[in-house]
């Protein structure tokens, strides 16, 4: 079985994500959870490297509504690290609310930290969720990501 980074963050986001009354465990104790789970060490450490990635610049965050006037340029590592349909998935999240541009280069560089051969728009759907889960204040933006993530994956027609 080959796991990923992504596979030990989604392990990690779906464990914890509802436990709500017990502290926050330790890197020592998740350590040991994900071993437990079957994961290799190489990326259990690469997972904790991403998770601490993920709350470095949490201090300096603006959350303000956005003026709609601006345009991200990607480099041209982003560009070919996040295809088209990536790119327009972001900005989607952006011009409905759900993503601030502050957040949404919280997102560009831990998509760019998975070190993924590929990323698509699912794995964008899950690092989403993770970002705004990380973040206090943010739970109605979480709350419509989580719509758009469940609603999406269920296969229905209507």
């Amino acid at each position: 079985m080959k796991e990923n980074v992504l596979d030990v963050l989604m392990y990690l986001f779906e464990t914890y994500v509802d436990t709500e009354d017990e502290p926050e465990p330790d890197q020592n104790e998740l350590r040991d959870e994900l071993s437990r789970a079957g994961f290799g060490d190489p990326e259990i450490e690469r997972a904790l490297d991403w998770l601490d990635g993920l709350t470095e610049h949490q201090e300096s965050l603006v959350f303000q509504q956005s003026s709609g006037r601006g345009t991200r340029l990607y480099s041209d590592f982003e560009l070919q690290r996040l295809d088209a349909a990536c790119r327009g998935y972001i900005l989607y999240l952006e011009q409905i609310g759900i993503l601030s541009a502050p957040q949404r280069e919280i997102l560009i560089d831990r998509l760019l930290a998975l070190d993924a051969p590929d990323i698509d728009v699912e794995q964008i759907k899950w690092v989403v969720l993770m970002v705004l889960f990380s973040q206090p204040g943010q739970e109605l933006a979480y709350a419509r990501m989580e719509d758009l993530v469940f609603d999406e994956t269920t296969g229905l027609v209507h």
